[in-house]
């Protein structure tokens, strides 16, 4: 798999569990778990981009 490949299946699944999160009931325990989703789907992401950055420096 390449660097670019990864890039947009990580950018895919952090958009699924966004709309997960949205889906999750309205409640504080539903909107916590719903922050923390976000928070860990979309880290994954910028996690990669960041090392992906790093080795080209």
């Amino acid at each position: 798999m390449t660097p670019e490949e990864l890039k947009k299946r990580t950018k895919e699944f952090a958009l699924r569990c966004i709309k997960l999160a949205e889906a999750l009931p309205k409640t504080r325990a539903g909107n916590i778990v719903a922050a923390q989703l976000i928070r860990s789907a979309t880290s994954v992401g910028a996690n990669y981009r960041a090392a992906c950055r790093a080795l080209r420096a």
